[in-house]
């Protein structure tokens, strides 16, 4: 019987407690890590030297500045490559464009993430 590889952790930027606890309830469901962060800097404190398999930051988190934190981590070599989603309420039309020009890989509502979260979080696999 073959193992399967371990997965790699979740970073998550998000200052809303709601969020963060469904976040943390369905990683510990799909058996996932996450690391959890309210901004920027303490993102890059917590995840230390393990690079993350995949990066969830709330767009509206009023804890740092979201675009600034997408655009500072595609410009890390170490997380460059790093998978980013971002989510947000779905009428803010204007920050969804902002977040894909600063280089979020995904964009999804907020209503969507949650709905696709355990599918997300299945999906970092090495």
């Amino acid at each position: 019987m073959q193992s399967q590889a371990p997965r790699k952790s979740v970073a998550v930027v998000v200052e809303d407690l709601f969020f963060s606890t469904k976040i943390e309830t369905v990683a510990r469901q799909t058996g996932t890590q996450v690391v959890l962060a309210q901004d920027g800097d303490q993102l890059i404190k917590c995840i230390g030297k393990d690079v993350p398999g995949l990066i969830i930051i709330d767009l509206n988190n009023r804890s740092c500045e979201p675009l600034e934190l997408i655009r500072r981590i595609k410009a890390d070599s170490r997380l460059a490559d790093v998978p980013v989603i971002g989510f947000f309420s779905h009428v803010q039309v204007e920050l969804e464009r902002a977040a894909r020009a600063a280089g979020c890989d995904r964009v999804l509502a907020r209503s969507a993430f949650s709905a696709k979260l355990p599918e997300i979080l299945r999906g970092i696999d090495r």
